[in-house]
């Protein structure tokens, strides 16, 4: 049983800047657009606070997720002490590359949830908790700039969580980019019609699929030279492939906005637009 008490004054909405506050993390060394798309989405009442992972050395690695993954407590521990309702974790592959499985990370997600009294969401295992929300079985997965060490983790992850991965492959199986390394040099950031091929190529390979999946947090660049995240274009795409587009960082804000009780103000795809 834990001894930690959430400062009673968070109790009073007259002491909180923002009815409804949401803290974010990202892993070190990626400024992280998800507090700036979760804001700009949700109504006025809602603040939004992020707190970047400090790891110096950081590479990018799955050993060093797991070597950190007690960070994830110090920071629902920081933001539950300065009066966040609830909070989320940016980045895929915590889930998986902490190695307790699809139940222990929900376990996990619980404990810390009730040790500091402020709802935990994780990014991976959101998109979980979304596609049973939806009633969806049959996944295809745009793993987009993921190398096949971590995709694969997320194949399995999803594999174990009960669904039917039916397609899975990145941008150097889609044949965008010859090899890896050119992938990692765009440093998750990419040329806006990349997108449109990429699940026009996957929706090929997987026409049967009840929905497309998009890991981790990938950006693309538009005419106006501002990087958007999968989730500004899920409604089009959704129109494109007849079918629903879910990526992680969606399936992290709907299940934000569904502990909040809340819904974007603002015009979504349809794991979205389910809240209103």
């Amino acid at each position: 049983m834990s001894d930690y008490i959430k400062p009673a004054k968070w109790a009073d909405p007259r002491k909180k800047l923002f009815p409804h506050q949401v803290g974010f993390t990202c892993p070190p060394h990626d400024y992280d657009a998800a507090p700036s798309d979760f804001l700009r989405m949700a109504p006025r009442s809602v603040g939004v606070h992020g707190w970047m992972l400090h790891v110096p050395d950081y590479a990018h690695r799955l050993d060093q997720r797991k070597q950190n993954f007690n960070m994830l407590e110090d920071f629902v521990h920081c933001m539950a002490n300065n009066g966040v309702d609830v909070c989320g974790q940016v980045g895929s592959n915590w889930v998986h590359a902490s190695g307790i499985g699809v139940d222990g990370i929900r376990q996990h997600c619980e404990m810390l949830s009730e040790k500091y009294q402020t709802p935990f969401h994780m990014a991976g295992y959101a998109m979980v908790e979304a596609l049973r929300d939806r009633n969806i079985e049959k996944v295809a997965l745009n793993a987009c700039y993921h190398p096949d060490s971590w995709y694969l983790g997320t194949v399995g992850f999803l594999k174990e969580a009960g669904f039917d991965v039916i397609w899975a492959g990145n941008f150097v199986d889609q044949g965008w980019f010859e090899t890896q390394q050119e992938v990692d040099d765009c440093i998750w950031c990419f040329d806006d019609e990349l997108i449109w091929k990429s699940f026009d190529y996957v929706a090929e390979q997987a026409v049967d699929a009840d929905a497309y999946l998009i890991n981790g947090m990938s950006n693309y660049r538009k005419a106006d030279g501002l990087a958007y995240r999968p989730v500004h274009y899920a409604i089009e795409l959704e129109k494109r492939l007849g079918a629903p587009v879910i990526g992680h960082d969606t399936a992290l804000y709907w299940r934000i906005f569904k502990t909040l009780g809340l819904a974007p103000e603002t015009k979504q795809g349809s794991l979205l637009s389910s809240l209103a």
